[in-house]
């Protein structure tokens, strides 16, 4: 099992903290190996078994529990079992009808840890966040980064080479970094892949949301992710379905992306005049969750292009960056990440080698006057690093986790 170190230095800080800790992510990301190594983190400090609740609420064990009364006569009864602090962990609690109303409760009445899972954003909407304001921690997994996958293969075979490490890359091009696929062969992959989209479609949205329109949503699923890092707005998406004789409303599609974005198919990064720093909410670009969705929507229509931006975003988020989509004088700027105290920018392209692209690639990090590091990441060995831009190789990027 891989160790998410990563993740575990987020949550270490708030362990035996007051807050709710709200994990959250993409169905089969990671969540539940996550959370149980937070259970064997706390047991390495010395935590008694006796003193941990953990609800798989998926199995079949708790079936009965659908209430947020049946779930409160399950935790109260093995609660008066324990003696000093309770450690509740609770995973998919989205699938417990009013579960908000138990957890904030078990804050009050316990002297409790409380850790819960979901595999949709829409549990921290609402209710919940009226009720849990400033009282919990959200922590988003993602599917396996490039460093993970590194990881799994030497805990494997021992040693990379450079040729194994790009052997193994642009298989993570391909199918992505869902923990799962790791074990598998080619065609099992995809298969898994197509199974795991599948139920998100149906569960995480279409049951949820109660769609009627299912074509149309698996129409704009498929749109979005085949040009994903592309401009949208929905005005043009509107256009583009209406040109293929599908004519839906601009509300309708605004809901149906917010949902789709609720399942973790898709990520919104809104634009940015680096000058101003002003935020406009009109072409925006979308990202797919994991590059293996990308391969199965696509066929053998394919840009790598998209393939590493989409990629390149995804680390930047696992990096805690907030990342918008940059503008300075009509040209865009990929990507300007902010954290506290750090702001890069980047620019991804597939290969610089031309030298109208490399010039192109260049200029629009040349016009930000500034002494922040700017980046274009590529799959290029040479490298054309000029006026202090930094030209990487998107590997060597990946791997550096000190950008």
């Amino acid at each position: 099992m891989i160790i998410r170190e990563s993740y575990l230095k987020k949550i270490r800080k708030f362990i035996d903290e007051e807050e709710i800790k709200v994990i959250t992510g993409l169905r089969r990301s990671g969540k539940t190996y996550f959370l149980k190594q937070i259970i064997n983190e706390l047991k390495q400090r010395g935590l008694s078994d006796s003193n941990i609740i953990y609800l798989p609420l998926e199995s079949a064990r708790y079936d009965k529990i659908k209430t947020h009364e049946d779930l409160n006569e399950l935790v109260f009864k093995e609660a008066e079992k324990i003696e000093g602090k309770i450690y509740l962990f609770f995973d998919e609690i989205q699938l417990v009808q009013d579960w908000q109303k138990s957890i904030n409760a078990y804050r009050i009445d316990l002297d409790a840890d409380i850790y819960i899972t979901g595999s949709n954003s829409q549990i921290l909407s609402g209710e919940l966040a009226t009720l849990l304001s400033g009282r919990y921690v959200k922590i988003e997994i993602f599917p396996f980064s490039f460093n993970e996958v590194l990881d799994y293969h030497k805990m494997k075979g021992g040693e990379i080479s450079a040729d194994d490490e790009m052997r193994i890359f642009n298989e993570y091009m391909k199918y992505g970094g869902l923990p799962r696929t790791l074990n598998f062969n080619e065609e099992e992959k995809i298969d898994y892949l197509n199974d795991i989209f599948s139920a998100i479609v149906l569960k995480d949205i279409i049951s949820r949301n109660k769609i009627r329109d299912v074509v149309f949503l698996e129409r704009l699923i498929k749109y979005m992710i085949v040009n994903t890092g592309g401009n949208f707005s929905v005005n043009s998406i509107r256009n583009y379905l209406k040109h293929e004789g599908i004519s839906v409303s601009t509300n309708t599609i605004s809901n149906y992306l917010r949902q789709i974005e609720d399942a973790y198919i898709l990520i919104k990064s809104r634009r940015e005049e680096i000058k101003t720093k002003k935020i406009f909410t009109t072409n925006e670009k979308y990202y797919c969750i994991d590059s293996g969705f990308y391969e199965i929507q696509t066929g053998f229509n394919k840009s790598r292009g998209r393939i590493l931006e989409n990629i390149v975003f995804l680390e930047l988020l696992r990096r805690n960056y907030k990342i918008s989509i940059g503008s300075i004088d009509g040209l865009e700027v990929d990507f300007v990440c902010r954290k506290p105290n750090k702001t890069i920018y980047i620019q991804v392209s597939e290969s610089i080698l031309d030298e109208d692209t490399r010039n192109r690639e260049f200029k629009s990090l040349e016009k930000i006057n500034d002494n922040y590091p700017k980046y274009i990441l590529t799959l290029d060995n040479w490298d054309y690093s000029r006026n202090g831009i930094i030209h990487m190789n998107v590997i060597g990027f990946l791997k550096d986790e000190d950008i």
